[in-house]
């Protein structure tokens, strides 16, 4: 080969044709036009520069984190899924280098996040024409959003290369991310309100978030800060990026052989083997345990030590929080951080109940056991049940421990004096937001179940998961504010109690009618196609709309 990175060449060719690059960048379009036709609407009487400044602001810091997750969605399983399916080796059979691969690999994988981002600008430039944000801000902004895009992208790429699970590479994607937008930032403020006068300026900490260059772009940061640290954060996020795709293109050679473990590494594997699934006494007693209720319980309930993680996470977070009442006494405890609680809690678990759902299924056709599996006497009740078993054993003391904590935070809250004269209303929006949490939940069990049978990884059938369970509602939801915001002009409906109280019931509404929709879609074809569609090992992609509405 004497071309110059000749994978980038025909993984351009081969996305530039697919329907999915021609879609996303419409369907970013058309949600960030919705999004600001929203915003004028809200702010209608309000001066062009102040609409102007609030539409900028929402639509890039909306693309900013749309540009920190990217790595996550679009490169962090990349290269680990090609060594899981065995091809990675094939490349380097080849004269093809480290780099041809991860760069050929990035600029694939890469292309439609580019295009999602790139369709916000113009709609970007609108505030410029209306005033409130001048074209030095814009340019700024601009600039990091792409800046943040690479980063997590390259930051995808190394975790990519460096593991062999897709939970594995999407986890240390995400601990890389936040370890330098948010941690180190985090740790040097700590250490030097913890260790003043003695510990220098921690401002050098800063130089690797993303946040801080977003908000040192802003024209008011940039007047009283300087140019000097815009400029060095946006720099050093860059060859941070560069850092990540070198590693990855001398750990991608190397990574994909399936060497034989011995002396302390086997040892070790072997120990935290034990650990996890504990000793073969344990471990026979377990399986003697499970197997007597469902088999399909065994399969998916393995590693034993699963719900630990869960139980885990939640102390964990559970300890920053006490932290926060600790550290701000009387202000921790407030609405604002109550709501900000739940709705962490809450989609913490939605996504990890989505994911769990469909991981067996996934696994065991992509080991090509699923074949096996509809050999036996086992039924598709028997799978739901096992499955349901599995979940129950892994969420159902955290999600009670987390229902419980929410009916303390709504209790407290309307206690507080914000809500002394309106607690009917905190209550109901509480009680509200945790019955569409239950029913989220069920919801999410069964679709992710189904998408799990035609998705070829975990990620998309997870993605399209989030996307009708949590994302469809907001959606339906934005549109009818919109309506009753546009028909309640003028009449003062608009901003009464009326219209709170409409919109609650309404949201409320949404989410359980959609909840039940693709719910029961999902268990009809689960229950009455499983055998057809778990049979087939490739399937041709449907269109966009054939997936979210398909039976």
């Amino acid at each position: 080969m004497t071309a110059f990175l000749p994978i980038v060449g025909r993984e351009l060719r081969v996305t530039a044709r697919r329907g999915a690059t021609f879609w996303l960048r419409s369907g970013v379009v058309l949600a960030v036009l919705f999004a600001a036709a929203w915003v004028l609407l809200i702010q209608r009487d309000d001066s062009s520069a102040e609409v102007g400044k609030t539409l900028f602001y929402l639509l890039t810091g909306a693309a900013q984190l749309y540009c920190m997750a990217a790595g996550l969605r679009f490169t962090a399983d990349c290269l680990s899924e090609e060594k899981r399916e065995g091809t990675l080796g094939l490349l380097f059979l080849t004269d093809l280098k480290g780099y041809d691969v991860v760069i050929g690999k990035l600029v694939a994988n890469s292309l439609n996040a580019f295009y999602g981002m790139l369709a916000v600008v113009p709609v970007m430039g609108l505030p410029l024409l209306m005033g409130g944000v001048t074209i030095g801000e814009f340019g700024r902004l601009t600039l990091v959003l792409v800046n943040t895009l690479f980063f997590s992208l390259a930051a995808g790429m190394l975790a990519s290369a460096w593991m062999k699970t897709t939970r594995g590479a999407v986890g240390v994607a995400l601990l890389f991310i936040l370890f330098f937008t948010i941690g180190l930032p985090l740790l040097g403020q700590w250490m030097f309100w913890k260790l003043t006068p003695g510990y220098p300026d921690p401002s050098w900490c800063y130089l690797t978030s993303s946040i801080f260059s977003y908000v040192a772009g802003i024209d008011a940061m940039f007047t009283k800060l300087g140019h000097q640290p815009y400029y060095t954060t946006l720099g050093v996020i860059h060859l941070l990026g560069w850092g990540f795709l070198v590693l990855a293109s001398l750990i991608t050679p190397r990574s994909w052989q399936d060497a034989p473990r011995t002396g302390r590494i086997a040892r070790a594997s072997a120990a935290g083997r034990s650990w996890l699934e504990g000793g073969d006494a344990e471990r026979i007693a377990f399986r003697a345990r499970t197997l007597d209720q469902n088999a399909f319980y065994w399969l998916s309930t393995r590693p034993r030590l699963r719900p630990v993680w869960v139980i885990l996470v939640l102390g964990l977070f559970g300890a920053g929080w006490i932290w926060g009442a600790i550290k701000f006494t009387s202000d921790w405890f407030s609405e604002p951080v109550y709501v900000m609680t739940a709705m962490i809690l809450n989609a913490l678990l939605k996504c990890w109940i989505a994911s769990e759902s469909s991981r067996q299924i996934i696994e065991d056709r992509r080991i090509g056991a699923m074949e096996l599996l509809l050999s036996t006497p086992i039924t598709v009740r028997d799978i739901v049940r096992g499955q349901r078993l599995a979940l129950m054993r892994q969420f159902f003391a955290p999600v009670v421990v987390v229902l419980c904590a929410e009916v303390l935070m709504m209790v407290f809250g309307a206690s507080h004096h914000g809500y002394r004269n309106d607690r009917g209303w905190w209550l109901a929006v509480w009680i509200a937001a945790m019955i569409v949490a239950v029913a989220d939940a069920v919801a999410l069990f069964w679709v992710s179940l189904w998408l799990g049978l035609a998705a070829r990884n975990p990620k998309l059938a997870l993605s399209g998961t989030v996307m009708r369970i949590l994302v469809v509602p907001w959606i339906l939801f934005a549109a009818f504010a919109t309506f009753i915001g546009t028909a309640s002009s003028g009449t003062g409906f608009g901003n009464g109690e009326a219209a709170a109280a409409t919109l609650l019931v309404f949201w409320t509404l949404i989410c359980l009618v959609v909840d039940l929709f693709f719910g029961l879609i999902a268990r009809h074809g689960f229950m009455s196609q499983f055998r057809e569609r778990a049979a087939q090992r490739f399937q041709q992609r449907p269109s966009i709309l054939k997936r979210l509405f398909s039976k």
